[in-house]
């Protein structure tokens, strides 16, 4: 009979802990889809802005064809990506690039860069990648300690039960911030390019070389 009662008891307590540890699959699950759901919605936002961010620059870049053509074609084929995380990534690695390269090229047209259009637009894309790096950065936490979990004993009992699968990471980079700080070059009407270090001022004549009509007449002695 004591031997029957520990059985049972024993049953009893694998029993719990598979039904804690799949409730917390479960739960882990749902929290990355709600991960994913926040990283859709700024990679759309992101679409949304780039075509009146396209318009703005043809206005005054309009001969740089090809580059606004790199960044609509590249537009189009993210936001018809409808795979996995790692896929969507993949799509989304080709339009950074496009981006990059169109930002780099509004730094030649000043009028461009002061526009107040062009500035909000840039601002908006600008708090669109900071949110979704936030985004990238919750989800992938959340599928890390969910992956973990998948190939930790005792939990991965459970998961091989019930089927529950590693899930992808998200990784994407910044379309603007990691194409460093904007390179000034005044070209050779002007002065010399931010690159180059300044100038140190010349140092002071010393004394010595100071002519003498300049140097100031010695005080009278008291008689």
């Amino acid at each position: 009979m004591p031997a029957l009662l520990i059985v049972l008891a024993i049953v009893v307590v694998v029993a719990v802990v598979a039904v804690v540890s799949y409730n917390r699959f479960v739960s882990q699950k749902n929290l990355i889809k709600d991960a994913w759901a926040n990283i859709d919605t700024e990679l759309r936002r992101r679409y949304d802005l780039i075509p009146n961010l396209i318009e703005t620059v043809k206005g005054y870049a309009s001969h740089e064809r090809e580059v606004l053509e790199n960044v609509t074609r590249a537009r189009s084929m993210a936001a018809s990506a409808t795979g996995s995380p790692a896929e969507q990534a993949a799509a989304e690695g080709p339009l950074v690039a496009a981006l990059r390269q169109l930002f780099a090229v509004v730094e030649n047209y000043p009028d461009l860069k002061a526009n107040q259009g062009f500035l909000q637009l840039q601002s908006e894309l600008t708090n669109t990648e900071d949110r979704l790096q936030t985004a990238r950065r919750f989800y992938n936490a959340n599928v890390r300690e969910y992956n973990q979990r998948v190939k930790q004993f005792p939990s991965v009992v459970v998961a091989n039960a019930f089927g529950f699968k590693e899930e992808e990471f998200f990784e994407v980079e910044d379309a603007i911030r990691e194409s460093g700080p904007p390179k000034v070059d005044f070209g050779s009407a002007g002065t010399a390019t931010s690159s180059a270090p300044a100038s140190s001022p010349a140092p002071p004549a010393p004394a010595d070389e100071v002519p003498e009509i300049d140097r100031p007449a010695p005080p009278t002695p008291p008689v």
